[in-house]
């Protein structure tokens, strides 16, 4: 007999959850499911119901208008593998010396000015991660899609989870397409998709992976669930199936500030599957016993795929890698049940590590680390229009990327003050009247530069984080170029 993906898959999933340990049976009813959506790649401008007037979205805006949307939601890094780490553990990159993606830590580039700064690949197994927090209270805690937080050692089991469908060390699949696999891309680094063994020529990667976790929403009986469905989707390649891209490229028109009709169909896709996902949850009533949370890890690519700009995210300035609000500045909407008002905005400043101290209290499980840099949003959620009080966000990046050298940056009130480390360059904004970031005020406010950089930097001493350092090959290597 021939069996679909879901209804295979299903088999291997059950022997799973028929595991669980005893402790499951006591958590307590009024604890809440929790739905974490995290994209990968994608702009703040890139929704629709965040101003896109070419990108189509209608299943991400309708759960906006059940929801809670941020117009302030920031990611702790501008590149993929520190914000997940923040947002398992609620500690800011810097503090867990992860401040980029896992292959760049194994191998940094050495022919720049600067040796960026030595950045771990794998999360430590010492951290309590929200999984294994969950896990604890009686949970089954699964993750599915985009892992990219170190080794076979480190993978999600290790780090709480009792499922892991997809979830490797690497940021992006070959393809998005089947098999999923191969060597086209990436160096010549042969690179594949475990936990898919019933893809067949056409599947399309998200298509997949969502049917997994809809899976683990089926399968969840007696027992609430956590589930990561941590999809690829918009990371590159940008592939789409065919005449999804045929629709976008004859949809578009000069007045689009968007262009990339590949990237819109991805996007469209992808909102098609996260759809899938609210709809069992409606369909099933689990909507009313589900928190879900919908961000992204970092801000829009900007930079080229086969030739053309993936996507922009004007009007916030540069994108991913930049700490720039293009790269930092993410979609971010979220519904608690019998909490969060509908179609609510709040304009209040939040970041990646918020969610840990939150999703702990809003289900009233024990602290389960120390040390943290987030704070709790729930009053936020409560009442939308109300503060979190006088707090600075702080990021560092010392690293280079195509949008930026090594940099750190604070943000205070609607003030935001970059520091370049290789230069020492410093410059000022004022995000309520630019938020574009046009206008450096630096030279203009030089008393206030003073307080947020000596704020900046006390943050940096009191986090460990760590410093690039000027290389000494550097200019001997220009040198022997030269003719």
């Amino acid at each position: 007999m021939k069996y679909s993906y879901s209804e295979a898959t299903r088999r291997g999933f059950l022997s799973t959850l028929t595991a669980m340990p005893a402790v499951a049976s006591q958590v307590a009813a009024s604890r809440m499911n929790v739905l974490f959506i995290l994209a990968d790649d994608l702009g703040w401008s890139d929704l629709a119901c965040y101003g896109s007037n070419y990108h189509e979205t209608p299943n991400l805006d309708a759960f906006a208008r059940t929801a809670v949307r941020f117009t302030n939601g920031y990611a702790s890094a501008p590149v993929c593998s520190p914000t997940r780490a923040a947002l398992l553990t609620g500690k800011s990159p810097a503090r867990l010396g992860m401040t980029t993606w896992h292959e760049a830590s194994v191998d940094p580039p050495t022919d720049r000015p600067m040796l960026p700064a030595p950045s771990d690949g794998n999360l430590p197994l010492s951290e309590i991660s929200l999984a294994k927090l969950y896990r604890q209270a009686g949970y089954y805690t699964a993750h599915v899609g985009k892992w990219h937080l170190g080794t076979a050692g480190y993978y999600p089991e290790a780090h709480g989870f009792d499922l892991n469908v997809g979830g490797t060390f690497w940021g992006a699949p070959q393809t998005f397409f089947h098999p999923f696999s191969g060597d086209r891309r990436y160096g010549g680094e042969f690179r594949y998709v475990p936990g898919l063994p019933y893809s067949k020529p056409g599947d399309y990667l998200p298509d997949l992976l969502t049917d997994a976790a809809l899976d683990v929403i089926d399968r969840k009986s007696a027992v609430p669930f956590f589930l990561n469905y941590w999809c690829h989707s918009v990371h590159t390649p940008i592939e789409a199936p065919a005449d999804l891209v045929d629709k976008f490229r004859r949809k578009l028109e000069p007045r689009h500030t968007h262009r990339n009709p590949a990237y819109a169909a991805m996007l469209a896709r992808y909102d098609y599957n996260v759809g899938r996902l609210l709809d069992r949850l409606k369909s099933t009533g689990l909507d009313r016993n589900t928190i879900v949370i919908f961000t992204s890890d970092n801000g829009g690519y900007t930079e080229k795929f086969d030739g053309i700009p993936v996507t922009n995210n004007l009007p916030l300035r540069s994108g991913k890698g930049s700490l720039y609000e293009g790269g930092l500045r993410v979609p971010l909407m979220i519904r608690v049940p019998g909490i969060t008002p509908a179609d609510a905005v709040c304009h209040e400043p939040v970041i990646t590590t918020d969610f840990y101290p939150t999703l702990q209290g809003l289900n009233g499980l024990p602290n389960g680390t120390r040390t943290r840099d987030g704070v709790s949003i729930t009053n936020l959620l409560k009442q939308p229009e109300s503060s979190l009080g006088e707090r600075d966000l702080c990021f560092h990046f010392p690293h280079y990327y195509p949008t930026t050298s090594p940099v750190s940056a604070i943000r205070s009130g609607s003030w935001k003050l970059l520091e370049y480390l290789d230069s020492g360059r410093l410059e000022l904004f004022d995000l309520r009247e630019d938020p574009g970031e046009s206008v450096d005020l630096a030279a203009k406010l030089p008393d206030l530069v003073r307080s947020l950089r000596a704020r900046l930097a006390n943050w940096r001493k009191a986090s460990g984080a760590r410093m690039p350092l000027v290389n000494p090959d550097f200019k001997s290597k220009i040198e022997r170029k030269e003719p």
